[in-house]
């Protein structure tokens, strides 16, 4: 795998498509890089991303994420290609093969506290280097970190996560960029965006730059760097429960 050159400037920084996902990719990604996915559970997971991240043959890769996908789909392909060397998540009960990995001693784990992970990839965007929390303090969460007492409670030091590039997905993006996620698909998709030095961005509508209301932005196209349309992504359900008939 080649090694990727450093962060480019779009072609044209009010057209920022590219014509497929591993277009967008190419001269990005690259072996032993540090990827941010956004996505919770399968919902609001790049999918089209991460399957030419696949086929791109980059290795050694650590992932930010707050899980891992499932066997066979999401960042569950990586695993299965072992393409991933290290997780840095919060849930990772769904993937079997995660669970085989790991317990070989194959794949590298760092676990975070959901919320503890949310704050440290927001603080990377946001350019701070770290903060205190009182979660996880008393337990092997806080093992080999910085503790301290204010105002008489206990907390935890907690680095930012930054990484050298972040592929999230979103519902619509005007052709700058500017990101308008749906529903509870936003999860953890703007704070991996703002976290990462370059930022790919799927989405299922594309539409000319003015369509999109100013207040209606999400995340503004400053921190997007390529777009990629899919409109049909699979959006598979993990556990699909309904009830009954009566």
């Amino acid at each position: 795998m080649a090694q990727a050159t450093a962060a480019p400037a779009s072609r044209d920084p009010r057209n920022k498509v590219y014509p497929s996902a591993a277009a967008a990719l190419d001269g990005l990604v690259a072996d032993n890089q540090t990827l941010a996915v956004g996505g919770f559970g399968l919902c609001g997971i790049p999918e089209a991303l991460i399957a030419a991240l696949r086929d791109s043959g980059a290795k050694g890769l650590t992932a930010i994420s707050n899980n891992a996908g499932v066997d066979g789909f999401g960042l569950g392909l990586l695993l299965e290609t072992r393409q991933i060397r290290k997780m840095i998540s919060s849930y990772v009960g769904e993937n079997k093969e995660f669970e085989r990995q790991f317990l070989a001693g194959e794949l590298e784990l760092e676990f975070n506290p959901q919320g503890t992970l949310a704050e440290r990839l927001r603080a990377g965007g946001a350019g701070i280097p770290a903060f205190f929390t009182a979660t996880g303090y008393g337990t092997v969460v806080a093992e080999g970190k910085e503790t301290r007492e204010f105002d008489g409670k206990h907390y935890v030091l907690e680095t930012a996560l930054t990484a050298d590039v972040s592929l999230v997905k979103a519902w619509k993006a005007d052709r700058a960029g500017n990101l308008v996620f749906r529903k509870t698909a936003r999860n953890f998709n703007p704070a991996c965006a703002m976290a990462g030095k370059v930022c790919v961005a799927e989405v299922e509508e594309v539409v000319e730059v003015g369509d999109i209301d100013p207040d209606h932005v999400h995340l503004p196209g400053i921190y997007v760097d390529r777009i990629v349309h899919n409109p049909t992504p699979e959006k598979r359900i993990e556990q699909r429960t309904v009830r009954g008939a009566k």
